[in-house]
């Protein structure tokens, strides 16, 4: 969409019966040159025959990570400067692409912006990918880097010892990257973003999406690059340390108090829907009208890995159904729940009915 499409295009959002009379005295060009403008947005799929009918968007859009995870424990206590026996294993991972697997478990229609490198480990991500019918073509093929990888060692109790984490490759997700996906940006239903992306990337996705934005934060180290946006930010889901880099407060998980007070520097900063994640304790969450702490739902947990992004999955579901905002947090507590039922990253088991049976939720 061209710079004069969309002026037109939001002008037709505002009011679809507006003539290309009117158009053209509000964008200061000729009715043919409107009509030239309108009958490209048709042929793009931006406007549905006579009487100006927006197309509605049918997607999700993800822009984040997609890493293949390497991990290795060894059979007994790690020794040090040796080669250790023990089991090694690969498995698909990335904060981005977690959550759009997630995403399109629960039904929905999905689009994953990612950087890849020309190898084997891309095809598998791809391919894995392809399999969930998740569109991966908008994103970027670098023959300069690998696949973002993360290689880790674990003692003989399962806790990381040691890791590396090769993730150059997203400095060829740049701003002027993201100018060229307007058209995916703006025709989404909701925009993902995760930290794992360079800082002023983030800014261009939150600053130029017409979309309602849902930040994950990742770690303490990233949460930081999305200081500057807070205010063109829907949605953030931080844990309660994130939440006290971006607020600058000192935060008591166990105090709804001090929660509270975190979740209107959110609120005054301009997001619209906080929740500020507590692992076992549950989550908190505001917009200003409600403030309240749900409880994690009982489940039977096998690995802790991939609840967050379960959760922020479950909770866009339910934002692009139109449920209110606390049954979209009930139904991302019931996708987390789900998925610590799991070794893998990912529950197989997850989809719409069953997290909204576990939330209780009826209806939708």
């Amino acid at each position: 969409m061209t710079d004069r499409e969309r002026e037109i295009y939001e002008l037709i959002a505002e009011n679809p019966m507006i003539s290309q009379e009117e158009l053209a005295k509000k964008t200061g060009i000729s009715r043919s040159s409107v009509a030239v403008h309108i009958s490209n947005l048709m042929r793009k799929g931006f406007i549905i025959g006579k009487g100006y009918v927006m197309q509605q968007p049918g997607h999700i859009t993800v822009f984040g990570a997609a890493n293949i995870d390497i991990g290795g424990k060894p059979f007994n206590s790690l020794v040090q400067k040796d080669s250790n026996p023990g089991q090694v294993r690969t498995s698909l991972g990335g904060v981005g692409r977690n959550i759009a697997y997630n995403l399109s478990l629960l039904g929905n229609s999905v689009k994953f912006i990612s950087a890849f490198g020309d190898d084997s480990y891309a095809k598998l991500i791809q391919d894995s990918c392809r399999q969930m019918g998740i569109d991966t073509h908008d994103s970027i093929v670098s023959k300069e880097d690998a696949t973002s990888t993360y290689l880790f060692i674990t003692g003989d109790d399962g806790d990381m010892e040691l890791a590396i984490n090769d993730m150059e490759i997203y400095r060829h997700m740049t701003p002027e990257f993201i100018k060229g996906k307007l058209d995916v940006l703006n025709h989404s239903k909701l925009v993902i973003v995760d930290a794992n992306l360079p800082e002023e990337t983030i800014e261009a996705i939150c600053t130029q999406s017409k979309a309602p934005v849902i930040a994950e934060t990742v770690s303490r180290a990233k949460a930081v690059r999305f200081k500057k946006v807070l205010s063109y930010i829907d949605t953030i889901t931080p844990n309660h340390i994130e939440a006290e880099i971006l607020t600058g407060l000192s935060i008591d998980p166990d105090s709804e108090d001090s929660l509270k007070k975190a979740a209107d520097v959110f609120l005054s900063e301009g997001v619209k829907h906080i929740i500020i994640t507590l692992g076992s304790n549950g989550a908190y969450f505001s917009d200003g009208k409600i403030y309240k702490k749900v409880l994690p739902l009982p489940s039977k947990m096998i690995n802790g890995n991939g609840a967050g992004d379960a959760l922020l999955s479950g909770v866009a579901t339910g934002f692009a159904k139109g449920m209110s905002f606390e049954n979209a947090v009930k139904l991302g507590m019931a996708s987390a729940s789900i998925t610590l039922e799991t070794a893998q990253t990912n529950n197989p088991d997850l989809c719409f009915e069953a997290a909204k049976k576990r939330a209780k939720i009826k209806g939708v």
